[in-house]
């Protein structure tokens, strides 16, 4: 059985539709609010749960919940996609993270989180719970933890060969000490600028920002380009990977979903382009869905979509 770690947040998603982000001053009318479980730690945890092969992959995650009614119910509606929620802390006193994102009509989603619960996510967490690390075939992270514990357990994983995947949003400049730990990094073009100084623009640009990451000692890159698709930099050789088309309702979990998908493939053996494939379509799919969690595509509707590609 192959296993997949992933440390991050948990946040519940208070979303409203908007046909532009207000300015300055500017009071707009919105529509169409709700509340969607989201975090960028739980939104690649779900996607991992529902696009792996659940007879061959098991997935755990690691966070923090409030002592609220909201956390444990996110909480158990991950044990309902099949996720180790052992993991998991409730924390006293605290409120479980929350994010205020509004969608403009255009697609783009723009997002203020409060951390809440997921700031007690500590190195003493990473310890009680390391055999979740050491005994996983890979760590998935993303930086909306304590750079500490994101720290710690990279350091668990890669002194027991578990490989160390960092998916670095939101952005935030990263000491080389991490940079060292991890084995594949998937950036966004403003995350691989805000990392790298390099603004990526083109292909050429796009290697300049993979040899930076290179030299750092990581040695797979994956530097996501929105409809573009994604450039890839293994051992130094790249190419770009393109997407599929669709009509973008959504962004919001577009990433995490295909980070998710991404190392789920891997593990299932997928060589690294085909497991791109499998991302890029699952990616897909959720941008024609609202929501973070709710757009989430399961493993036999992304099949499907990549089948229905091939006619």
């Amino acid at each position: 059985m192959k296993k997949l770690t992933i440390l991050g947040s948990i946040n519940a998603d208070h979303v409203i539709s908007v046909p532009h982000f207000a300015k300055p001053g500017e009071t707009l009318t919105g529509s169409d609010y709700h509340i969607a479980y989201g975090g960028k730690g739980a939104n690649q945890a779900v996607a991992a749960a529902r696009l792996c092969d659940k007879s061959t992959t098991a997935i755990s995650f690691m966070g923090c919940i409030g002592a609220d009614g909201i956390g444990r119910t996110m909480k158990q509606a991950f044990a309902d996609d099949g996720i180790n929620v052992t993991p998991i802390l409730e924390k006293p006193g605290q409120t479980t993270g929350i994010a205020m994102i509004q969608v403009a009509a255009s697609g783009e989603n723009s997002i203020v989180i409060s951390a809440g619960a997921n700031a007690c996510l500590d190195e003493a967490q990473v310890a009680q719970f390391a055999d979740e690390i050491t005994q996983a075939d890979a760590l998935l992270m993303q930086l909306e933890a304590p750079l500490p514990a994101i720290l710690k357990a990279a350091q668990l994983a890669k002194a027991h060969s578990t490989k160390v995947v960092l998916n670095p949003a939101p952005a935030r400049s990263l000491p080389d000490e991490l940079l060292r730990q991890i084995d594949i990094i998937t950036p966004n073009e403003t995350e691989t600028e805000i990392l790298t100084g390099v603004t990526v623009t083109d292909e050429q640009s796009a290697v300049n920002a993979a040899q930076f990451f290179h030299q750092k000692g990581i040695a797979m890159v994956l530097i996501t380009l929105g409809s573009k698709g994604v450039y890839v930099s293994e051992n130094g050789k790249g190419e770009i990977v393109s997407g599929f088309r669709v009509n973008a309702v959504d962004t919001t979990a577009a990433g995490d979903t295909f980070n998710g998908a991404f190392l789920t493939a891997l593990l299932d053996g997928k060589n690294t382009f085909d497991a791109i494939k499998f991302a890029h379509a699952a990616a897909a799919i959720s941008v024609t869905r609202k929501g973070a969690q709710p757009s989430i595509p399961s493993r036999q509707e992304t099949l499907d979509f990549l089948l229905a590609q091939q006619h």
